[in-house]
């Protein structure tokens, strides 16, 4: 076996094609788009790049065959994260052959190179970005396909990690969560229900769906909510008004204006909640097989104009800390059922809610309340440089 660090065209084409090959008989496996992939790594796509590092790399067997790839990296904005009693490099975008050794000849392959950097500590599988996308190893429910940007890797993989040592820091479970009438009231709280129909129908509050013509004050919307509900809790960087903004109009191609929400609370009208859905995009990009040139564009042209998926997948949810436990949250969760997917005329009938971190026991909690069950699980595990020192799993907030 040995190693190539990926420098060349050739190099990042076969990082590419590896798992189209690895994957190919297994009917669950979306090939995530090859634009999506190339941009991790492009330093004029990714930003990280101006304070971070990052290298991959192949591994071949005697015959020069590809049998596995690996990628690791520093996010200066993450690495000496207060909650964090080492510095911590990442790892991910593994994948390999039912091999153990060749798997640890990977692992050992970033932990070297972390260690070169400084680190002592590593997290994987992970992104070298934000978390909603490449982020954490499947675990459960490799029955089912996997959503736009979320992993779906091996079930052998498990083993390999464990085997080597890392540890579970956290897991990230998807909601299974039905979103029409009749399956919704027999399987939520009732009180999910009561709460949210009092807040719908409080004159101090008003719920409205997105209209794209106003991405920029929608943008201003999110950045208010985000930095009051999530950036402290998750110790990144403040939301800004031009990331919001670029974040919408990423989205605006596939969003469906019914499936973003936002809640304002007086006369001010202040942003207090949103909860941000979208199509199920994989239902549409897995007819592209990767690639968004003129005739992957008109696949997914076809299938988004005849609306061929029936699910639709939770972004990100938030509500701002002064007006949790007032029922708002339930007005927001339910706003898109009870004001339009009830109607006949609404494709959605399932609702996939990802990304929700077992170290967030509300919103757990809440998903459960909404009727949600547990379908996917992934975990995100640690590997600490020194052995003997004490294992600390990601704190509950």
């Amino acid at each position: 076996m040995h190693l190539i660090e990926v420098t060349t065209s050739a190099h990042r084409a076969e990082f590419i094609q590896f798992p189209v090959r690895l994957y190919k008989n297994d009917p669950c496996w979306i090939r995530p788009l090859d634009a999506d992939l190339e941009s991790v790594f492009d330093p004029e796509k990714n930003r990280l790049f101006e304070t971070g590092a990052c290298v991959r790399w192949l591994l071949q067997n005697d015959a020069g065959k590809t049998i596995g790839r690996v990628a690791a990296f520093i996010n200066t904005k993450t690495a000496n994260d207060k909650r964090n009693e080492q510095p911590t490099g990442g790892m991910g975008f593994f994948e390999c052959i039912d091999d153990q050794t060749a798997a640890f000849v990977l692992f050992d392959s970033c932990r070297n190179w972390l260690t070169q950097q400084g680190m002592e500590a590593m997290d994987g599988p992970i992104n070298f970005g934000d978390r909603d996308k490449w982020w954490g190893l499947l675990i459960d429910g490799f029955e089912h396909e996997p959503n736009y940007g979320m992993p779906y890797t091996k079930p052998y993989y498990v083993p390999f990690f464990e085997a080597y040592g890392f540890k579970e820091y956290f897991q990230q479970h998807t909601f299974f969560q039905p979103i029409d009438k009749e399956r919704i009231m027999a399987t939520m709280h009732p009180s999910v229900f009561e709460r949210a129909d009092r807040i719908l129908n409080d004159p101090t509050y008003v719920f409205e769906h997105i209209h794209k013509q106003e991405l920029s004050k929608y943008a201003g919307d999110f950045a208010e909510i985000y930095n009051k509900a999530w950036s402290k809790i998750l110790g990144t960087p403040d939301m800004t008004q031009e990331k919001a903004l670029k974040l919408m109009k990423q989205m605006k191609p596939v969003m469906d204006e019914n499936l973003v929400w936002f809640g304002y609370h007086g006369p001010e009208k202040q942003p207090v909640a949103f909860f941000i859905m979208l199509p199920e995009l994989n239902q549409y990009f897995k007819h592209v097989d990767g690639k968004m040139d003129l005739l992957g564009k008109l696949k997914f042209l076809y299938q988004k104009t005849f609306r061929t998926t029936r699910k639709a997948f939770g972004v990100i949810f938030g509500v701002v800390p002064d007006f949790q436990g007032k029922g708002v949250e339930s007005a927001i969760a339910l706003s898109y059922p009870m004001r339009v997917g009830w109607q006949s005329d609404h494709p959605y009938r399932d609702l996939e809610l990802n990304w929700i971190g077992d170290f967030n026991v509300k919103m757990i909690r809440f998903s459960k309340m909404l009727g949600g069950v547990v379908g996917k699980r992934h975990a995100t595990y640690r590997y600490l440089f020194d052995r003997t020192k004490d294992f600390k799993r990601h704190p509950i907030i």
